[in-house]
């Protein structure tokens, strides 16, 4: 989703809670990630790794200048073989500590292996956010609870909402890019997106 599609979404979403509730989880995101000079760790759940949220925090980093937003993909199994960015286990979690920020996202239940691990993460120092798809009931609802129960923040998307976990994800990787580190530039960093944007439609697929 490019940042016109964006500024769309948000135009539709006037008036209602998700654009504060995201540009907070947003705020917070950055806030953490920022003030540790980086070390972003990002983790989905062993059905759903969120290649999407990494690829657009990525392109956030750089088109602001935060270099500390660009995550490392932890995955549940990472094939034999695959470069090195995309080769990070679980494992990473366990070594996790002060100074790092773990952000979880959950499509379902986050599963007890993974609980186990990010509870490992938040006890070494880590600070841990979750955005997590919440079910209206049943077991994957319990969980639900557990993950929020760990994060220092978190921001739920329950079947109701009317909007999608993916899209969610959309609308807080564009409001933690925002804000860079230079005030008053922000007409020049427009432009700057602008152009990148371009150079992205134009440019060879995604490292992720």
């Amino acid at each position: 989703m490019d940042a016109v599609r964006v500024a769309l979404l948000r135009e539709a979403l006037a008036g209602t809670e998700w654009l504060r509730d995201t540009r907070r989880f947003a705020g917070t995101l950055r806030g953490s990630a920022v003030a540790h000079g980086g070390g972003l760790l990002l983790v989905g759940t062993a059905g759903y790794e969120p290649w999407h949220l990494a690829a657009h925090l990525d392109d956030e980093a750089a088109w602001s200048g935060l270099t500390e937003l660009s995550p490392t993909l932890v995955r549940h199994r990472p094939p034999p073989g695959a470069p090195a960015h995309l080769s990070v286990g679980l494992g990473r979690l366990e070594a996790a500590g002060r100074g790092e920020t773990l952000l979880v996202v959950a499509e379902g239940s986050a599963g007890e292996g993974l609980l186990e691990r990010v509870h490992d993460a938040r006890r070494g120092g880590a600070t841990v956010l979750a955005l997590d798809g919440t079910p209206d009931g049943g077991p994957a609802a319990v969980a639900h609870t557990d993950l929020c129960a760990l994060a220092h923040e978190s921001l739920a998307v329950p079947d109701s909402a009317g909007l999608d976990l993916d899209t969610v994800q959309h609308l807080v990787s564009a409001a933690a890019g925002e804000n860079g580190p230079m005030p008053g530039a922000r007409g020049r960093r427009f432009r700057d997106r602008l152009s990148r944007l371009v150079d992205q439609l134009s440019a060879p697929p995604h490292r992720w």
